[in-house]
């Protein structure tokens, strides 16, 4: 009886030694990651993506709920915009299909948890990370009434949301804008806030930020004129491009163009 009562116990040493291991193993694993640097705030991390001193390599890790992926060109438009303006050739795109997180509105306290959740990418080595969620249902904020729908937003220096349910929404049948046009102005328009992009990590170096709207220029057809982050102005904008032959898309104006140069862009 002794005898067993021994091995009993060392049978549940080994146990207790074993589970301690594997628990030891995932911890320092998880502690490995440091996503410390992808948690500051907006534009802070425009230098870094704009140069290559401390990163040559950007990896954009997009997460979408089924059914809401956005669209090949959407993505390309938005390389090709990197390419233009940066000094980030080596671009690499990971896509992951998550659930729905079955709400019919989200805050941003929400979204945020969702990157806590899904994420996997963060800075590692010479390459930055950066992370796009393409949501199924819109900001709590909107106003349709109003024809105030937000396209999409940054919430932190890698971090951006875009609403594809909305954008969804807004084209509808229309014959002179795209889904994918929209949501690669969509794209850029946020992309310039993650550079800096009005007085925003970049500063301006002329005097061009809209007093009644942070972060934004006030030149006329600017990609990062404050509504084109939200619905019909956006529309409307892409619209009269259009038609005047132009691409639907906006670019960027001289004058932010000017400041992304002098934080190091092309």
């Amino acid at each position: 009886m002794k005898k067993k009562i021994a091995l009993y116990s060392l049978f549940g040493l080994l146990f207790l030694v074993a589970c301690s291991k594997d628990s030891d193993l995932l911890s320092n694993k998880n502690a490995q990651i440091d996503k410390s640097a992808n948690l500051l705030g907006t534009g802070a991390s425009a230098n870094d993506l704009l140069a290559n001193t401390e990163f040559d390599e950007l990896l954009i890790e997009i997460g979408y709920v089924a059914g809401f992926q956005p669209t090949s060109l959407a993505i390309e438009t938005l390389e090709a915009f990197i390419r233009q303006y940066t000094f980030k050739d080596n671009i690499t795109v990971s896509y992951k299909q998550l659930p729905s997180p079955d709400e019919e509105t989200l805050t941003l306290t929400e979204i945020v948890n969702l990157e806590k959740e899904n994420r996997t990418a963060y800075n590692d080595g010479s390459t930055l990370a950066l992370y796009i969620y393409f949501a199924d249902a819109p900001t709590d904020s909107d106003d349709v009434g109003a024809d105030i729908v937000t396209l999409g937003a940054v919430y932190q220096n890698t971090s951006m949301v875009i609403y594809e349910s909305t954008i969804r929404n807004l084209v509808g049948n229309s014959s002179s804008v795209s889904v994918a046009e929209v949501e690669a102005a969509t794209l850029n328009h946020e992309f310039g806030h993650l550079l800096g992009l009005v007085n925003l990590g970049t500063t301006a170096i002329n005097d061009h930020e809209d007093p009644d709207a942070d972060s934004h220029c006030t030149t006329d057809g600017c990609l990062m004129r404050a509504e084109l982050q939200f619905g019909g102005p956006m529309m409307k904008l892409m619209q009269s491009n259009a038609s005047k032959g132009l691409t639907p898309i906006p670019d960027l104006d001289a004058e932010c163009i000017l400041d992304l140069q002098g934080n190091g862009g092309r």
